[in-house]
């Protein structure tokens, strides 16, 4: 298992707390390997990466709600995002990674859904090791439709373009990591932003502004990353949340403090309202949080 750099461990307050109700739509949570086996031929662990972890960053943002996703690293077992779910209450939900629907069982699937986790994330990334054939991948969109489940997907790292085709067809609501892996280097017209433009304008699919320190192709501070965020802002900003993707698993250099994505976050948006309505409102409603008063 290579080695990649941990979070950052001393997470700081932003300068500019988040509004109330803000959602965190994408963070993992790891754990011990004596009481979490990893997957045979997992991409990478971090058992420091805990939910108190996860917990202490959001305390330290602001942040009052949160998404757990379960990571590629343990596959279908979901015992670590159960055990946070059930320590964490409420104001947090889960992301099911979508091996469950080739690997577990009918039951299986009520427990998670009673548990709180309503979505299943689909890789396309095959270095992860974790994607599901065309036949699991049609039985599992069946599933997710009957369950009232949303589909989330994980683009391949040279973006999102070349995989649109897998979900063309898929009707329930889908959201789309990482602002589709596109290359910065390219500018609003990579094809990855076209293509996601064209996802956006079928309704039912969502963005999710994340991951901007690894899309840039400049670097710290990620200024090639803003016109892109904002050009997806622009064409659905009803349906663009963000996250953190704490603890940035597989990161190939030291991940930022959490504060400076947070607040690279506020540059994609620098109108309070629509932080608000990407921070709170379009998140509450995709993954069934309750609204917050204006």
């Amino acid at each position: 298992m290579p080695d990649y750099y941990p979070f950052h461990p001393t997470p700081r307050r932003p300068a500019v707390l988040p509004p109330a109700g803000t959602i965190d739509s994408q963070f993992h949570v790891l754990g011990d390997p004596d009481t979490y086996p990893t997957r045979p031929g997992a991409a990478y662990h971090m058992p420091s990466a805990t939910w108190e972890r996860a917990k202490h960053v959001h305390d330290q943002l602001g942040i009052d709600r949160g998404i757990i996703v379960q990571t590629t690293t343990y596959g279908a077992d979901h015992q670590v995002v159960l055990d946070a779910l059930d320590a964490l209450g409420p104001n947090y939900k889960g992301c099911a990674n979508a091996l469950v629907f080739a690997e577990k069982d009918d039951a299986y699937l009520r427990k998670l859904n009673d548990a709180g986790i309503n979505g299943a994330r689909f890789s396309f990334r095959e270095a992860l090791g974790a994607v599901l054939s065309d036949d699991d991948f049609k039985a599992a969109t069946d599933k997710l439709r009957d369950m009232g489940w949303y589909m989330k997907v994980q683009p391949e790292q040279t973006g999102i373009a070349q995989h649109v085709g897998k979900f063309a067809d898929v009707d329930i609501p889908i959201l789309i990591d990482h602002m589709g892996r596109a290359d910065a280097s390219k500018g609003v017209n990579d094809e990855n932003i076209v293509a996601l433009k064209k996802q956006l304008d079928r309704g039912n699919v969502w963005v999710m502004l994340s991951l901007g320190e690894k899309v840039s192709a400049a670097g710290a501070p990620y200024d090639d990353v803003v016109p892109l965020a904002q050009a997806l802002i622009d064409h659905a900003p009803e349906r663009c949340v963000w996250a953190s993707d704490w603890p940035h698993p597989v990161s190939k250099k030291q991940p930022p403090n959490d504060a400076d994505l947070l607040e690279l976050f506020y540059r994609y948006a620098p109108d309070e309202a629509m932080r608000k309505r990407i921070l709170v409102d379009n998140p509450a409603k995709l993954f069934g949080f309750d609204p917050v008063a204006s």
